[in-house]
């Protein structure tokens, strides 16, 4: 009879601790370009966010119903990364989650696009932090990984080598996945309806002395 008690007085101890430890946090639901599109063809309230930088959305191309929304700005410094020189990311878009409100409601089935799916994780892990309900990754991105991409870090790992070793042409170069590699609609054209809301609004001429 008392070893019952014990268990019965475990059992809600263990219950009374859980129910009050809080809910695990959403994550954002990963899928791919062509999904993407396809969602946005089908599914009602469902809008695609382009966090990469200005430059990034004209010079190289973004889908013609992409919203530009910078999650970081690009800045004017070199860094060596590996073997190669890089203009760094390092200026967060403190905006980011401020502008998305105004413009998207937080049920809103929100697709988040980057060059290769790094940056736009964030972007959604930010958005479902901030109360957003529907936020997804495309985590194939505009241009994709370069190429070869292997998610599993040892395949990752000794294909790229391989490929490297035997100079590859393709070897470290993207569009081999992607929106793009897809065959998905996309475009150079900026449409005024789709930029970056701040860009639109004309800054103030300083008053001559």
């Amino acid at each position: 009879m008392k070893k019952l008690r014990f268990i019965l007085l475990g059992f809600i101890i263990c219950l009374t601790t859980f129910s009050q430890m809080p809910a695990r946090a959403q994550e954002p639901k990963d899928i791919l370009s062509i999904e993407a599109f396809d969602m946005l063809n089908t599914v009602p309230d469902t809008y695609l966010i382009d966090v990469r930088t200005r430059a990034e959305y004209q010079l190289i191309g973004h889908p013609p119903m992409a919203y530009l929304v910078p999650y970081f700005f690009l800045t004017d410094k070199l860094a060596k990364k590996g073997e190669i020189w890089v203009y760094q990311f390092n200026d967060k878009n403190k905006s980011f989650v401020e502008e998305i409100s105004k413009k998207f409601q937080k049920t809103n089935n929100l697709l988040m696009i980057g060059r290769d799916g790094t940056r736009s994780i964030l972007a959604a892990k930010e958005l479902i932090k901030n109360g957003f309900k529907n936020v997804y990754n495309v985590k194939d991105g505009f241009e994709g990984p370069p190429f070869p991409y292997f998610e599993d870090k040892n395949l990752h790992k000794f294909y790229r080598q391989l490929a490297k070793t035997h100079k590859i042409p393709a070897y470290n170069h993207r569009r081999f996945y992607g929106w793009q590699w897809w065959g998905l609609p996309w475009t150079y054209d900026i449409d005024s309806k789709y930029i970056y809301p701040p860009d639109k609004t004309p800054k103030e001429k300083k008053k001559k002395k």
